[in-house]
């Protein structure tokens, strides 16, 4: 009896010691399963805000294809709050002698309780991300991410406006004479044989410049429609996305330099420290006076030249070029000696909102389908000849498409991105500049007064 005692006690110590130590082991446990639980959360979340507004863009390409109403929802924020929690215990043994015995007791538990806002695009809001035409940073922002900027001038443009010489212009002479130089007339009634005088390539430029008043400019939309402004606005973009191939495609904003004089009398002391902190300050003792003068940002330009190269003259009659500064044009100015300089041209892109992009796309399923155009014989080589019919090509069937990795229905259809060769990587990209482009154009909204929709699960 005695030693079943011994035998019985040591047994319960045991169970009780299984029971700590498995409590012990147990208990560190919920702090390894917390980042495991997060970094899963945070994944099925992202992917799942990803896939919405994606398929979203897809829905409202579709809308934009039926002449219905665009409208966006948007996922501010995801609160998801997790609950862990695990007990431990013992018992008695149920049957047999062991029944004073203690058997240990483990539970654990995991709650999730995630709670979506969803946000409609209304308002202010949806003036601002859906009707603003896109500001000219933007396009420089991802030009300097690689984009193709065949493809990003066929997306964000509306249409482009070329320079071209009135033919009351003074300096419009002969064809010959435009392309070979200009010809001095001798004798008071010009009876004289001619002396031409030669141009180089880079003087042509430099009058071309000159005469930029006496220019007009006409604009080619990006409209399958308009047939030969589209054809135009392909040709001029194909024409920039084959000096980019060569790498010598510059953008960058113009800088100027303003001056202006002051009376030496006029300045205090303290207003000269003032402006020695804003301006570069030149003495003129000649006439006692100050000279002024400050670096000033301008707009972006696009070239195939280096601006830094640009003398003073010519950066003033580039700013002429740029003038009136309206923030969603982009200028460009293509001249002869450097890649792509045998089609000197110049002029500017006027870029679009992202309501105005989803009209373009939709409407380019039906009713103006965009069509193959052939860049221009002075145009360079183009990398893999990359000139696709469609800016984004859609797909649209009853069906789900086999090959689908995307796709939504909408209006009794199946909407897909076109994945088949030889153009899989262009839809593809075009695709992700969409998404990219919807996203650039978020603003904050405001805090109160916009309706919302929360879903608790």
């Amino acid at each position: 009896m005695y030693f079943y005692q011994c035998y019985r006690q040591a047994h319960i110590r045991k169970s009780v010691y299984l029971t700590i130590l498995c409590f012990t082991i147990l208990l560190p446990l919920t702090g390894c399963l917390s980042p495991i639980t997060l970094n899963r959360a945070v994944i099925v979340y992202d992917e799942a805000v990803t896939r919405a507004e994606s398929e979203q863009l897809l829905i409202n390409i579709a809308r934009a294809q039926h002449h219905q109403p665009i409208h966006f929802t948007r996922v501010p924020s995801i609160a998801a709050t997790f609950d862990f929690r695990i007990n431990a215990g013992g018992t008695p043994a149920l049957t047999g002698d062991a029944g004073g015995l203690l058997m240990p007791l483990f539970g654990g538990s995991v709650a999730e309780n995630p709670t979506f806002t969803i946000v409609p695009i209304e308002g202010e809001e949806f003036t601002k991300r859906l009707l603003t035409p896109f500001h000219q940073s933007k396009l420089t922002l991802l030009l300097r991410q690689h984009f193709d900027v065949d493809l990003l001038l066929r997306m964000m443009a509306q249409e482009v406006r070329l320079q071209h010489h009135n033919s009351n212009d003074a300096l419009d002479n002969t064809h010959e004479e435009k392309e070979h130089g200009f010809r001095l007339r001798h004798g008071r009634h010009h009876k004289a044989a001619p002396h031409v005088i030669e141009l180089t390539e880079e003087q042509k430029h430099r009058v071309r410049l000159r005469s930029q008043r006496h220019q007009k400019q006409v604009a080619y939309r990006n409209s399958p429609s308009d047939m030969s402004g589209y054809e135009m606005f392909r040709r001029v973009a194909l024409h920039l996305s084959a000096i980019q191939d060569q790498r010598q495609l510059y953008v960058e904003p113009l800088t100027f330099e303003r001056s202006w004089t002051i009376p030496a009398a006029a300045v205090s002391a303290e207003g000269f420290q003032a402006l020695e902190k804003e301006f570069t300050v030149r003495y003129n003792p000649q006439d006692n006076t100050y000279t002024l003068s400050k670096q000033i940002l301008g707009p972006i330009l696009i070239t195939n030249y280096d601006p830094d190269v640009v003398c003073c003259e010519e950066r003033a009659q580039l700013y002429d070029l740029t003038s009136p500064w309206i923030a969603n044009d982009v200028a460009f100015d293509i001249r002869p000696g450097y890649a792509g300089g045998d089609w000197p041209v110049q002029g500017s892109f006027r870029l679009r909102s992202f309501h105005a992009i989803l009209n373009f796309l939709g409407h380019a399923l039906d009713e103006e389908p965009e069509y193959p155009v052939e860049k221009d014989a002075r145009t360079p080589p183009i990398t893999r000849n990359e000139n696709p019919g469609m800016t984004l090509d859609l797909k649209v069937s009853d069906t789900v498409p086999a090959d689908s990795g995307l796709s939504v229905r909408s209006h009794g259809k199946y909407y897909t991105i076109n994945t088949a060769e030889p153009y899989y990587h262009w839809n593809k990209n075009a695709f992700q500049l969409l998404y990219i482009l919807f996203r650039m154009t978020i603003t904050d909204a405001p805090s109160l007064g916009v309706p919302s929709i929360t879903i608790a699960k």
